[in-house]
């Protein structure tokens, strides 16, 4: 247990931890988005599957890296059209169209790998993005070699996240972003659309979510397989929450959930067999649950969130 605790200080633990956030950092900021602006987007697991697929399928039959995650995002942004299609214009229930991408993107998936690839016995590989190693990077103490051991896409997440947080706060187009998820119709009345920001902000924030997908199959990994997605989705919607629908917080959020995480994988190993080993599998679970009791009391949810607008509405 001492040891396990030990290897709280240490680079190689932090250095799993950021890896293990950046698709739950990619995965919360694009769900921020959708949400400032009034739309809840539970398609968010499906979207980032299909991404993982996508931005995979693509590099493994030729393209490079960063092709693969354009199309990635450009799988997710399609989504998220439609997912914007169905609840903003015509104002079906996000919940259940959220729940309706998510399977359809997740199947489809599925589906299209097993179409493309039929023989295939285990996932084929391909040659992943490669951590930085920048010398001059490992030579900053302590949080250089952790930035020196991640790949491009986490300092990718690392910008989207300070991109984001820039326009929100400090933009016009943030200003209304934020305008129609709290009030719609006064920003209508200032000559802001709804209709258009709010699908805007969904297929913007699809595309980000997809990238996390891919994160795993092209950064994490090398190959996709099914159901390697495993409720990341569903953990970026809480992580939201207890980021109090901030940039900054929610990021912060996703690297505790992922210290947590790596964290009983060496509590796990320090421990060995005397205690089941799915309860080392639940406790990043159960403490991202408390602290996100804990903090969300004091969250102010965005006061349009999920209520659908019809233009020229008062």
């Amino acid at each position: 247990m001492i040891e396990a605790l030990d290897m709280l200080a240490t680079v190689a633990f932090w250095i799993a931890a950021l890896r293990i956030a950046t698709p739950l950092i990619f995965g919360v900021i694009g769900e921020l988005v959708c949400e400032r602006a009034g739309v809840l987007n539970l398609g968010i697991e499906g979207i980032m599957t299909a991404g993982a697929m996508a931005g995979w399928m693509s590099v493994y039959f030729g393209a490079d890296l960063w092709t693969g995650v354009v199309v990635a995002a450009l799988v997710g942004a399609s989504l998220g059209l439609l997912h914007a299609l169905l609840t903003v214009v015509l104002g079906r229930s996000q919940h259940v169209t959220g729940i309706g991408i998510t399977l359809f993107a997740s199947s489809g998936s599925y589906f299209l790998y097993r179409m493309i690839l039929p023989d295939v016995s285990s996932p084929p590989r391909i040659e992943p993005f490669q951590p930085v190693g920048w010398a001059w990077l490992e030579a900053i103490p302590f949080i250089g070699p952790i930035l020196a051991g991640q790949t491009a896409l986490t300092f990718l997440a690392l910008a989207l996240a300070a991109v984001v947080s820039f326009v929100l706060w400090k933009t016009p187009a943030g200003l209304a972003v934020r305008a129609v998820g709290e009030n719609p119709a006064a920003a209508e009345a200032q000559g802001i659309d709804p209709t258009r920001v709010r699908i805007l902000a969904v297929v913007a924030g699809s595309a980000i979510m997809a990238i996390g997908g891919a994160f795993l199959t092209m950064s994490a990994f090398n190959a996709f397989f099914f159901e390697m997605i495993a409720g990341r989705g569903w953990i970026a919607l809480a992580l939201v929450v207890f980021g109090s629908w901030m940039p900054g917080k929610a990021v912060l959020g996703a690297i505790l959930f992922g210290a947590f995480d790596a964290f009983q994988v060496r509590l796990q190993q320090a421990m060995g067999g005397a205690i089941p080993h799915q309860i080392f599998l639940m406790l990043p679970y159960v403490l991202s649950i408390v602290a996100l009791v804990v903090v969300s009391r004091r969250a102010a949810v965005p006061k349009a969130l999920m209520i659908p607008y019809v233009k020229g509405q008062r």
